[in-house]
């Protein structure tokens, strides 16, 4: 870690593991677009939400999903890499592609709030991982530089964010999982 002047992570995956079934949440989106007469693009969630907002269902499509977040961050399950946020002296952010909200819940419920000095999520800039201004706009809260900055994910989606935004990248685990 030496060497940084900001960490940022990932939420889910990362430090928690949100308790949401992702093809409940996935169903119920398709619901959505099946009640407005409009044929979903597919079955996969994530290009569901990319497209809602082409289809005039960008805010329900956002409702439907962050409820499901909002919910799984209250039972959801603390992983190893919290403690590592907790013992760390460095500024602290997350990124994540869940919704802001469910991010807050999350930290709220398992005594991480103090430990992060920033929280971007899904909702809280224009664009959502792997764009980079995610991951841009947490650093620059931070107040770091990119370059000096390391951004610490679970999936192949998160390593690509750090590329495409210029911040140093680690793996939680073995290497990628996940969205």
């Amino acid at each position: 870690m030496t060497g940084y002047d900001a960490v940022v992570y990932d939420l889910d995956g990362t430090l928690v593991e949100l308790d949401v079934d992702w093809d409940a949440v996935a169903v119920d989106v398709r619901e959505i677009y099946h009640r407005a007469d409009i044929e979903p693009p597919g079955d996969g969630l994530w290009g569901m939400l990319e497209t809602a907002s082409d289809v005039g269902l960008a805010t329900d499509v956002e409702a439907a999903i962050a409820t499901h977040e909002h919910d799984g961050a209250r039972t959801s399950a603390r992983l190893a890499h919290a403690d590592d946020l907790l013992e760390r002296s460095l500024p602290a952010g997350v990124c994540s592609l869940n919704c802001e909200r469910a991010c807050r819940i999350a930290l709220e419920e398992h005594a991480l709030t103090s430990a992060v000095d920033a929280v971007v999520g899904r909702d809280t800039v224009e664009t959502w991982k792997p764009d980079p201004e995610p991951l841009l706009a947490t650093v620059r809260r931070l107040d770091a530089d990119p370059d000096r900055a390391l951004f610490v994910g679970d999936s192949a989606r998160d390593q690509q964010t750090a590329k495409r935004a210029g911040v140093d990248f680690e793996y939680v685990g073995e290497g990628p999982s996940g969205v």
